[in-house]
């Protein structure tokens, strides 16, 4: 049901990183080629910048320093190449998994750290420049997808798409996985995004496991079908292929950002990692199946592909001091975290004073005393 074989999947390059592109690739051929060896080779720090970030911040969690983490480990591909397809103006609506996206649009890697810690109520301004227009992780699953689609019909009622500017349109994209797309806010989100045709691209994540249940689990069919269901155009792309992915989400993105209406992508990808610290996946997943996905390693994969092309050693080895740079900074600024004052608990609830919040800041203050000491 979703083999990397099927005929109507877009794939560029073979798990051992051969340019053996499928026939559905065919129309998008033309995007990778004008690419410049600057992007290609931003394409792999990417993956390995967050692969080492992600190891760095699972360790942080098993040592006691993060109450929760979820891994992206395998599924580096698949968000690089959407996120590094968005432009400038475009907003990016994760779930809790797009840790990579949020890097690449600006997030700094420890606010996400931050957030997993507990250390914020939120994780990070939206409408700081700083951050790309990435919104905060979404932990609810698929309400997201009715947060960006909010959104994308203020872009369509505002006139921000579809004018014929393409260096002032905007789209939205937003991401979720195999097992929220069987919430109902994913489905009434794509209700209202093709009657209203919004600029949006829903970017479903299939990693082929929802904890523990498996994809032929929770749904008979493949789930491209369901955003078909609501009109919308939609594809599958080789979520293990960081070119097949950019090239989708760039066409994707384009079409909706002049007007096409919103549009849908399943990446089909695999979670080699926990669903997050608190899974076990050895408890429902065969060797088996491990071995075969790491066998479609994404960062392997482009690894051989710049090496055929002639990349050097050189930078390889630039590429992984890069890496063990960003993951011990996440460290030692982790390290470094201080416990935040828990009157922001009440500070944002409303724009304006509220006597029912200054009688639950008074109750707290009081039910702190009662123990006498420090509280903390």
């Amino acid at each position: 049901m979703t083999s990397p074989a099927d005929s109507d999947l877009v794939r560029v390059l073979a798990a051992d990183g051969t340019l053996a592109p499928t026939a559905a690739a065919e129309p998008y051929l033309d995007i990778i080629e004008a690419l410049p060896e600057s992007a290609l080779e931003r394409f792999y720090r990417d993956m390995v910048n967050v692969r080492a970030f992600d190891r760095e911040a699972t360790n942080l969690q098993r040592q006691g320093q993060l109450a929760l983490w979820p891994p992206s480990y395998g599924q580096e591909a698949a968000q690089v190449g959407s996120g590094r397809a968005a432009k400038p103006q475009d907003h990016l609506f994760p779930s809790y998994r797009e840790h990579v996206v949020c890097m690449i649009r600006g997030v700094d890697p420890v606010d996400i750290i931050r957030l997993m810690r507990g250390l914020t109520h939120g994780g990070w301004d939206p409408t700081e420049p700083k951050n790309g227009n990435t919104h905060i992780y979404t932990l609810v699953l698929g309400s997201q997808t009715l947060h960006a689609t909010g959104l994308a019909m203020g872009f369509a009622f505002d006139g921000k798409s579809g004018a014929g500017d393409p260096e002032k349109d905007a789209a939205v994209i937003v991401y979720y996985g195999d097992g929220a797309s069987s919430q109902g806010d994913v489905h009434e989100a794509m209700v209202f995004a093709a009657s209203y045709q919004t600029p949006q691209v829903f970017f479903l994540q299939n990693n082929h496991w929802a904890i523990s249940v498996p994809v032929a689990t929770q749904s008979r069919t493949p789930l491209y079908e369901r955003s078909k269901g609501y009109g919308i155009p939609t594809l599958r792309v080789d979520g293990n292929d960081v070119l097949a992915s950019y090239a989708v989400s760039r066409v994707a993105l384009d079409e909706a950002r002049a007007g096409g209406g919103p549009r849908a992508i399943e990446a089909l990808t695999y979670r080699m990692g926990a669903h997050t610290t608190s899974d076990d996946p050895t408890k429902y997943r065969t060797d088996v199946e491990e071995r075969s996905w790491a066998e479609r390693d994404p960062i392997l994969r482009m690894r051989a592909y710049l090496e055929a092309r002639g990349a050097s050693a050189a930078f390889f080895e630039e590429s992984e001091a890069e890496a063990r740079s960003i993951a011990d900074d996440a460290r030692a600024r982790t390290m470094k975290l201080e416990t935040i004052d828990r009157s922001l608990i009440f500070d944002h609830v409303y724009s304006e004073p509220h006597p029912r919040i200054d009688e639950q800041r008074a109750w707290l203050d009081g039910y702190e005393a009662s123990f006498g000491g420090d509280a903390s």
